[in-house]
């Protein structure tokens, strides 16, 4: 049976207090969220999205005090940092406290914790009252949903009427993943780039952010990630003529509003007005390619700044899949 998307809380609770799993709304992407202390809740995340049982999970919380029922021996950094960016986009990779389950980690030392910025979701877990493992609410490796209509395109033959729910909050604002930072000693390290810079880390603990990830698998972090069926093919605004001249089909095209289309036979997927906006569309120009059929995407580039980092990033691991996988 279908799932129907709803905007009630409380029945959201009650799905995840059933065992239920529950599409959740956050800034960033939607996330397909479940009891983060139960064993059951969590297989059932890995097999819906069919994710590797090694690739660990980000725990959702209601606010920065769970952090120490979640966490051991955390850097005073790292606590600041918390204080200052939760809610919002910053995941923190720290030690994992004793009793915090293998499934939620991959089987490593450290766990992933964050506090979401959306209201909706924020009132789920306030009244949930426990941490909830929450990846990204669509097949593993795929692109992810930042809509609720893009969870059910993605997810709705493989969740259960009877039990599971999608709560609707409206598109995400941010629209690509949280920024990573482990903080495990005294060194912070980017493990995958978000809204929340390198320079507002460093400015908000007095460190250098080291780019050293010492092998430790964190969500997103894979060559080949947040994949259409569409091949992708990320260039620099110096080379789109080239490039498009060189295809045969008709693509489609992401790229900034100041630069001029090319010639070639193409369709616009979107025009960001800057790298905000450009990381906020992306997800959808994706799934907007593979809803017209279109076999290959150029995207342009944006600036290497800001959150225009992370959408270059982002680009990168999606051009790296191969076609039809």
């Amino acid at each position: 049976m279908t799932v129907h998307p709803t905007q009630d809380a409380g029945a959201a609770v009650a799905a995840l207090r059933r065992g239920g799993l529950v599409a959740l709304p956050t800034e960033t992407v939607y996330g397909l969220a479940g009891d983060a202390r139960s064993p059951e809740a969590l297989a059932r995340i890995y097999d819906v999205k069919g994710r590797p049982s090694t690739h660990p999970v980000i725990v959702h919380l209601p606010d920065a005090s769970f952090l120490d029922q979640w966490a051991a021996d955390v850097p005073a950094w790292a606590r600041s940092l918390a204080e200052a960016l939760w809610p919002g986009p910053l995941t923190l990779i720290v030690p994992r406290a004793d009793d915090v389950l293998d499934a939620v980690c991959g089987g490593q030392p450290t766990v992933g914790l964050r506090v979401p910025a959306h209201p909706l979701t924020l009132e789920v877990l306030a009244t949930f009252g426990d941490g909830l493992a929450a990846p990204s609410a669509n097949r593993y490796g795929h692109v992810s949903p930042t809509t609720a209509q893009h969870v059910l395109d993605e997810l709705g033959d493989l969740l259960d009427d009877s039990r599971d729910l999608v709560l609707d909050g409206g598109p995400c604002p941010v629209g690509v993943e949280s920024t990573i930072i482990g903080a495990w000693d005294d060194s912070p390290r980017l493990l995958r780039s978000g809204l929340v810079t390198v320079d507002q880390v460093a400015a908000l603990t007095g460190r250098p952010v080291s780019l050293i990830t010492d092998d430790v698998r964190t969500p997103g972090s894979t060559a080949a990630h947040y994949s259409p069926r569409a091949r992708v093919v990320p260039v620099e605004a110096e080379d789109l003529d080239v490039v498009a001249a060189e295809l045969s089909v008709p693509f489609g095209l992401i790229a900034l509003d100041g630069v001029d289309p090319p010639s070639a036979e193409h369709e616009r997927l979107a025009s960001p007005r800057d790298d905000v906006d450009y990381a906020h569309s992306l997800y959808a120009a994706l799934r907007t390619a593979d809803d017209a059929g279109l076999s290959v995407v150029i995207a342009v580039l944006p600036p290497d700044t800001g959150v225009g980092h992370a959408v270059r990033d982002r680009l990168t691991r999606a051009a790296a899949r191969e076609v039809g996988l």
